[in-house]
């Protein structure tokens, strides 16, 4: 399929070995061969501050906030993987999201996230598998305009859940739905860029 799906891959956690960036990744390659055009980043890589207003108003968006929404706004699917902290979003997470739905002088607001599908995963060492967490990135991201696609994941007990080398989930059903994820998400990036 030749599609015009671009779709941004990450991972609402820092660190190295993060479950979340295996999972992210399974869906990520599911993506890839059905068509999409996918960027994997990872947002420890953009050196963000706490958002503050006052920095805002002083000194403009940072340098990595602009990098950041760039990059955003050259995608139309966000795929992401978000560990739950304390039953909620990450801090990592929540950060990113509110600075690159700030906008530049002239520019409608939301303008990063208006019209943009996502799809969303978890995977936590605890037995929820990041359910509550879920359920608070679906409200965020649907409060800014982006379409949630109604399929999810989360894989409980994750820290034993991927296979030795990471690039797949042992339980074969868990797998084949982060699979269908990447799948379904390219295949309606596509039709709504096509419509």
């Amino acid at each position: 399929m030749t599609s015009n799906a671009k779709i941004l891959c990450f991972a609402g956690s820092a660190r190295r070995d993060s479950l979340n960036k295996k999972l992210v990744r399974i869906a990520m390659q599911a993506a890839k061969e059905a068509g999409a055009e996918v960027t994997f980043i990872d947002l420890k890589d953009f050196d963000l501050p706490i958002y503050n207003g006052d920095l805002e108003s002083e000194s403009g968006l940072p340098e990595a906030a602009i990098k950041l929404k760039e990059t955003f706004l050259a995608h139309n699917g966000l795929l992401m993987a978000c560990p739950e902290y304390n039953s909620s979003v990450t801090g990592l997470w929540k950060n990113a999201i509110d600075w690159v739905s700030r906008p530049a002088a002239g520019e409608a607001p939301l303008n990063c996230f208006s019209g943009k599908v996502a799809a969303i995963m978890s995977a936590t060492p605890g037995q929820l598998g990041g359910l509550r967490g879920l359920v608070h990135v679906r409200a965020i991201l649907e409060n800014i305009q982006v379409m949630v696609l109604p399929e999810q994941l989360a894989v409980p007990m994750a820290a034993a859940a991927f296979s030795e080398d990471g690039t797949k989930l042992v339980d074969e059903k868990k797998n084949a739905t982060a699979r269908k994820i990447g799948e379904k998400l390219a295949h309606v990036c596509h039709k709504l860029q096509a419509e």
